[in-house]
Parts: structure tokens; sequence; C-alpha cells
């Protein structure tokens, strides 16, 4: 790692000394309404590249300036307005005008997740969606990753409510890439009862990529990106604050966050804080659902400066959460029971259900990062480089004898690097080369031991271009990955149960990939990509049990890495009252890496005796699979009803083993077909106190899914549901058009629906034995009510 530092200093020292500056050009103009033609004020003027970005005045006029001379990708925002994105042109003072139009359906939004710079979604050949915080505050959830089940194809595998794990068409764990802010997120990314450690109130955007992205990030995008933006500094010469908290009636959930941040002169910062805290959660089934609270307190922000010659940004986070492992353990009259000292058990109280200080067993979750986000001009190229480092430290607390003993407690430390050479967009090409990697290091601390201490380290090197012609655009590259690992003993107490191991892998990936705007109402997408995944510490050398997952668990030191070849395409349609949007895929697998119960010698399911408790035990298999499905959107908007959005969503995936086990093909953690409808009033402005109103109505169908993995009972069915949601806001603006308040009102599963979703690991708990009802059941009827108070300064 050092002899990698060592090189890219000499490198970009070189860069310094043989490169020069770019020629300096601003970029001025004025944003209007479509139809009004009135000026907009408020719209933000962002260039994503160079991190800057200005508000319009009262006349709608602005100004930005220390551009690099060339072309750069312009996105214009505004609430109630569609964004626009436009490739401009600068050279010397140059002025271009916008016009903005009601929001329809964002079809035009600017992403960085995939690619090699800054690109439009509709010049990007594969499936990425976009969800801004405004999205986030007109939705409900418990937490951020829940979020984003308003995609298609995307789902969560959730462990109560504080605990949810992105799932891209059907793939999840270490075959999903968290991103955030340009560093990979490195927690216990490949447990059940590991969530993503980000702040929800610090986002400001997040991408999905939905296929293989492993050209651009290596091992571990197998399935797609969570790309999760929190670093956008305010318009130049502002300093902006926001206020905000959220009330949730089923599980009393209280969160109160603010931020504040400024931009003066190219100095800019952000720090931000959250605290959120919730009781149990509760449903017709089960009435409250002891151990379901949590608690979390969040600190982080940034300082940087941008200049003429690019920007370099130092950001910190801190994330602290304490979540109760539901083991949904009832008596014989059906009511939930927590264990004391001495080895018994009592009915938990009402007093223990209001509570927001999780009991044993419970686990305590803290990640700290640091990190470097920089961006270099030489002439009109630029060199894009990032190194961070991470301390994920996870405890996990179980012995009701003695309340501080860790029964694990994994203290993993990563340093992650990036960089990437962006080479001067010239006769329709964009190209770029990158190197990116992490070293890895992971001790255990506490009495017991899931997995071993080991050393990892990866490299990975590759190219990606892209040439439009016309309205053709084509892109594709190819990736070189290495990976080494240093796995040491496993220990109990002082016997080894697992033998130390070293090991290797090594991939070649490659993607090509094609857009074709065929109409300006017609735009065609067609991807192939290869992707690669190494396997995991967990899935290569786990030796134990640990209360969040409700099994015990075998890795195999012998498993290979996951290669897949997916072929997706896509079309979108849009009009001024219909949008229309496909997207279909085909992601074959050779040895696909999965769990599964484990049989004993008379046919029944193997356990282990764990404290005096037999526990289910699991090993990790692979076998060749392939997984194919699709998503469609159709959005209705009539005239002349254009406030009247009726927006249909439908997802659908399949995963199939090529090879039956115990005479099932279909692949676990598959997420049941979805098909919701919303349907929603915006009106930009309905008096002159209040502006962007809405109104929205949404059923959610979830249909049964029998395609479970049902060998040795490691999967069972799950029946179909549907809940009915709804939803109020707006803004409440003073005389000048200056929002005071924000406020969002919204009722999730308005009809009290008892359901099991598909990936709820509480499915699995133990059985009501009054009922005969198996696990624990979904949150109920939920009414959420949320603030923000903006403020807004001008730094002169």
């Amino acid at each position: 790692m050092k002899k990698i530092l060592h090189s890219f200093l000499i490198l970009l020292t070189i860069f310094f000394t043989t490169q020069s500056f770019a020629l300096q050009g601003t970029l001025s103009g004025k944003v209007t309404d479509a139809k009004t033609g009135a000026p907009i004020e408020g719209a933000t003027i962002y260039i994503t590249d160079i991190r800057t970005g200005v508000s319009s005045d009262a006349a709608g006029n602005y100004f930005i300036k220390n551009i690099s001379e060339g072309k750069h990708l312009v996105e214009i925002s505004h609430i109630g307005y569609n964004t626009v994105a436009e490739s401009i042109t600068i050279a010397g003072d140059t002025k271009h005008n916008f016009v903005l139009g009601e929001s329809v359906v964002e079809n035009n939004a600017v992403v960085v997740t995939g690619v090699s710079g800054a690109t439009q979604t509709k010049k990007v050949p594969f499936s990425v969606e976009v969800l801004r915080s405004k999205d986030f505050f007109q939705n409900t959830s418990t937490n951020i990753i829940e979020s984003l089940t308003k995609l298609g194809g995307v789902s969560t595998l959730a462990t109560g409510p504080a605990i949810s794990k992105p799932v891209i068409r059907g793939l999840s764990y270490n075959r999903v890439l968290t991103i955030n802010d340009g560093v990979r997120q490195e927690g216990q990314q490949w447990g059940d009862e590991h969530g993503i450690e980000v702040d929800e109130a610090s986002v400001n955007k997040i991408e999905v990529l939905k296929g293989p992205a492993s050209i651009i990030y290596g091992s571990d995008a197998l399935a797609g990106v969570v790309n999760i933006i929190t670093n956008v500094p305010v318009p130049a010469n502002t300093i902006k604050a926001n206020i905000g908290s959220n009330y949730q009636t089923n599980n009393r959930l209280r969160t109160f966050n603010a931020n504040i941040g400024g931009n003066h002169n190219g100095f800019n910062w952000n720090i931000y804080s959250s605290n959120k805290a919730a009781a149990d959660y509760k449903n017709k089934y089960d009435g409250y659902v002891f151990n379901s609270k949590f608690n979390e307190h969040n600190l982080g922000g940034y300082v940087g400066y941008n200049g003429n010659w690019g920007y370099s940004h130092l950001l910190v986070s801190n994330f602290n959460l304490k979540a109760g492992l539901v083991e949904g353990e009832r008596d014989d009259d059906g009511y939930f029971i927590k264990p004391v000292a001495g080895g018994g058990e009592v009915r938990a109280t009402d007093a223990d259900f209001k509570s927001t200080d999780p009991e044993i067993p419970y686990q305590h979750i803290r990640h700290f990062k640091v990190a470097t986000d920089n961006n270099i001009k030489f002439g009109q190229n630029n060199l894009t480089f990032n190194i961070g480092f991470q301390q994920n430290r996870r405890e996990e607390f179980g012995n009701p004898d003695d309340l501080a003993e860790r029964a694990l407690f994994f203290d993993l430390k990563t340093i992650t690097y990036t960089a990437q050479f962006h080479f001067a967009e010239k006769n329709g090409w964009k190209s770029s080369i990158g190197v990116n990697g992490m070293q890895q290091n992971n001790t255990n601390k506490g009495v017991e031991q899931l997995i071993p201490d080991y050393d990892l380290f990866d490299f990975g090197i590759y190219g990606y271009t892209q040439k439009t012609i016309n309205k053709l655009t084509l892109s594709g590259g190819a990736r070189f990955d290495t990976r080494n690992i240093d796995v040491k003993n496993l220990m109990d107490g002082t016997d080894v149960k697992g033998d130390a191991f070293k090991k290797s892998f090594s991939n070649v990936s490659g993607s090509v990939g094609m857009t074709y705007e065929a109409t300006d109402k017609l735009n065609l997408k067609l991807n192939v990509a290869r992707g690669f995944r190494a396997p995991s510490i967990p899935e290569l050398a786990s030796n134990g049990a640990h209360e969040g997952t409700i099994r015990y668990e075998y890795g195999d030191r012998d498993l290979k890495s996951e290669t897949s070849l997916q072929i997706d395409g896509g079309a979108t349609y849009a009009t001024q009252h219909v949008s229309l949007g496909i997207s279909a895929f085909y992601n074959g697998f050779n040895n696909f890496i999965f769990y599964r119960k484990l049989q004993n010698t008379s046919g029944g399911d193997s356990t282990v005796e764990v404290d005096g408790e037999d526990i289910d035990a699991f090993k990790f298999s692979q076998r060749k699979a392939a997984l194919a499905g699709l998503e469609a959107t159709l959005d209705i908007h009539p005239h002349p009803l254009d406030w009247l959005h009726v927006l249909n969503t439908f997802s659908y995936v399949s995963g199939k083993l090529k090879e039956p086990i115990e005479g099932t093909r279909d692949l676990p953690f598959i997420p049941a077909a979805k098909f919701s409808t919303e349907f929603k009033g915006a009106f930009n402005k309905l008096s002159n106190t209040i502006r962007n109103f809405y109104v929205k109505f949404e059923i959610d169908n979830t249909f049964k899914q029998n395609a479970a993995f049902t060998a040795f009972n490691t999967e069972t069915p799950t029946g179909s549901y549907t809940l009915l949601n709804a939803g109020i806001g707006t803004d409440i603006v003073n005389k000048n058009s200056k929002t005071l308040f924000s406020l969002s009102l919204s009722g999730i599963n308005l009809g009290d629906v008892a359901y099991q979703n598909h990936l709820s690991r509480l499915k699995y708990a133990a059985e009501n034995l009054v009922t005969g009802r198996t696990g624990v059941y979904n949150m109920g009827r939920n009414f959420s009510l949320k603030l923000n108070v903006p403020l807004s300064f001008d730094w002169k």
C-alpha cells in the first residue's frame, strides 16, 4: 500500500510540473418559466464535475466563474419543475439561458455512477435511477435504504426497522456495492443484520445503478451500485441551514436533525448532526414486537476549497447505532419473553415495549470515516482521486448475566483509494483510465469468533470510453482485478476450530453498450457486461452462530469467484402527457454462492447446540444460476389535468439454479413481483403562501412468492398483500416567496394489514404456539409527520 501511495504522489508531482492549468471562463444567463416566461428565483445551476453551483436571483439571473474552458454538463433544477441538463461549451464569458417546464417525470437527470464523468441518464447504456432529498422528505421509512423500494427492481432484506440491506434485481449482500461520496462503504455488509452506516438526514441524492458495474468499481459491484451523495456545496457566497424533525406513530420514532453549510470565495463547508430513537413497533398479529427498538446518533461534515485549479475536500463522518435483535421467543400463552440473569425468562412489559434503549440481545455499531475528495485540472483534462480510512466496530451483546460482555466484536479497518484521469472530450470521445482498491484488516475482540481475523488487499486498473455520433452514444471498457487474502486461525477460546489459509483471486471484466435517441421522445438502450465477485471472508471461513441471524454458519474455503454475464436493454418514451419506460435483463452466473440448510443423517434439519439451544446449521455452496426480469413504469398526466400524475410501477425477477437441489431450482432471497400505483396531485402555487403543494394516494400490491428455495426447509413461500398509503405536504412561504418551513404528513399501511415480506428475516423467528403462526410480522399502520425549516443568508 505504501509503495502504491508513493508512486501515486510521484505521478501527481509529474503532472503538476509538466501540465499547465486550464484557461478559465464564466457562465451566465437567465432561468425562466416555460409557460409564463417569468423569471424563476432560487433555481440551482450546478456543474457536477467541478462541484460548483449558484442559485438564480429574483430576476432569474445567475453567474458562475472559474470554469475551465471546454465542455461541461450543467444541471438546472427547482422544486416543481423538470430538471434540465445541457452540455455547454465554455469559451471565455459564455452566456446561456435556461427554460424550465412544470414537473412531469424526471428522465434527464445528471448521474456520475458507473461512468467516467457526469453524464445524462439518456446517454447511459444501463439503468440508473435517481432519488433526491425532496423525495425522501415526501416518503416515509425508518431507514434510508427502505426509501429506495419506491424504485422498480429495488427491494430490501430487512431484520427489523433499523436494519435494511439493498436488493437490486434479486441480488444483495456483497453483490451490491454502496458508495458514499466517492468512497466504497466497508462495514459488515455480508450479514443479514448489518445495514448501511450512513446518516439519512445527510443525504442529498442517491443514484441506483441496476446491473454489473465491475468495470468501474471492481469486485462486489456485481448486481449494481447504490451511490449516496452527501457532499454537495451550497451555492456560491451563501450560508444555508436546515432544521428538521420527524415523528412516527407506530414505534414512536422521533428524529431531530440539523445542518449548516457555507460557500465564500471558494471556501466551502458543511456540518450536520442527527439523533433518532424508536421504541418497539407493532402490528395486529404480534402486538408490540419486543426489542425491535433502536437509537442512532450521527455527526459529520466536510471542509474544502474550490478554485480555478479544481477542488479539494476533506470529509468526516461518525455513525452510531444501537439496535435490538428480535428473536421472537414467546411463552406458552403467546406473550413475548426476555432473558434475565440466572438463566430465566420473564414476559416483556409495557415499559419494555415503550423504551428506546435496546435490551439483550442487541448490537452496537460505530462507523467512523475520514476521506479526501479531489479534482485537479490539467489543461482541459482532469484528475480525480480520493483516499479514505474507515473503522467499523460492531459489538453484539447477548449475556444477561454479564451485560457488558461482547459475544462478538468485529473491529474492521479499511483504507480505500481511487484515482481516475479524465481526458478532455474531443471529436465526441470521452475517455478515462483509473485505478482503485483497498487494504483491509479485521480483528476479533469478542468472546466468540464467527469469522477469523484476516488481512485483505485488492487492486484494479481499468479504461473506459464513450463516443457520441449524432444521436448514437457508444460506450465500453475493460478492467483487471486482483485480490489477496490472509486468513488467520479461527479460534474457540484457546482451541483452533478453523485453520489459517491464504488465497488469491483475479479476474478480467468488461462491458459494451449503446444508447440511441431515435426521436426527441424515444430513447433506446442496450448493454452487455461481465461482472466479477470474489467470495467474502464469511463465505470462505465462517464457523459460528450469532443472535441476529438465528442460524449457525459454515464457510467453504474452496469456493471460487462468481462471474456473471448480463444483457439488459430498455426503452423510454415520453410525451407531454404520457411517459413509458421498460427495462429487461438476463444475468447468467458461474459459481453462484448461496447458503442452504444442512441435513442430519436421519433426513431432518442439522442443528448445533450453542449455550444450551439448538440452532439450525447452514453451509455456503455454489452452482450455476441465472436471473431474469423486468421493470416497467407508466406515468400518465392527462391534459387538461396537468397537475395530476398517475404513476404505475411494476417489477419482476426470477432466479433459477441450473441443476435442482432436493427438487427445487429456485434461488433464495428472490423478491416477490410488485405492482404499485400512485395518484398524485401537484400544484406549484395554491396561494401566495402555499407553494409546492401535493397530495397523493398509493396502492402497493405485492404478489405471492411461491418460488422459494425450499430445499432442506431453507425458505418458505410467502403470501400476497396490498398496502394503502397516502400523503400530503407543502411549503409555506413569506411575501418574498422565501420558504419559511415545509410540512409532510403521510400514512403507511392505512388498512393495518398483517403481512410478512418475503425478504424479512423475522419471518423465520419462532412459532407462536397459541396462534400457530411462524415468525414475526412487519409493521402495522404508521403515520409520519415531518417538518423542515430552511434558513438562507447571503455571504458577500
